[in-house]
């Protein structure tokens, strides 16, 4: 007979298994980086295992842990900007100047989402490319769902600016306004 401790690990396993691509398809579209995706996924995961009694006690263990991924995700945002800024400082420092932006002449819906500050881009990759309702994102992110409300709309509209058209950004992110 298998003790609890072989129960909580094998619960656990196949959460990993149903959640695992999900949290990692989370974690690219929230920072961009496909690259890094699987290692914010596993490490969302293994904080999971630390607290797993406390997981699965939770009403939505799956929101509870696309919280988790998108805390990591705004950590590793937040490292990249300051990054960009002691670079940009840097190089603001040398005497080569340029007249204005190379400015390219697509914009890719990545580029686009990148340009949004996180949680603008957590409630519209959550609704629009998970599908999750408003409820379901206001309790991923822990927000109210007027704020999830107000920030997908806020965001929509940031994009259909950056992407030229409201047409371009509703066929950009699956037809939804």
């Amino acid at each position: 007979m298998g003790t609890s401790a072989d129960d909580a690990a094998a619960e656990f396993h196949a959460f990993f298994e149903r959640h695992h691509a999900e949290l990692a398809r989370l974690a690219h579209l929230l920072t961009g980086e496909a690259d890094a995706a699987d290692d914010l996924a596993a490490d969302a995961l293994l904080a999971l295992w630390h607290r797993w009694d406390r997981v699965r006690a939770a009403q939505h263990p799956a929101a509870y842990a696309r919280g988790v991924v998108a805390n990591l995700a705004r950590s590793r945002v937040r490292g990249a900007v300051r990054e960009r800024r002691r670079v940009a400082l840097f190089w603001s420092q040398r005497s080569e100047h340029t007249d204005g932006p190379d400015v390219a002449a697509v914009v890719d819906v990545r580029d686009a989402l990148r340009r949004l500050p996180f949680r603008k881009r957590a409630c519209v990759v959550l609704r629009h490319a998970f599908d999750l309702s408003e409820r379901e994102t206001a309790l991923t992110l822990g927000v109210s769902v007027g704020t999830v409300k107000s920030q997908t709309s806020k965001a929509m509209a940031q994009l259909q600016q950056l992407l030229g058209t409201r047409d371009a950004a509703s066929e950009l992110v699956g037809g939804r306004n």
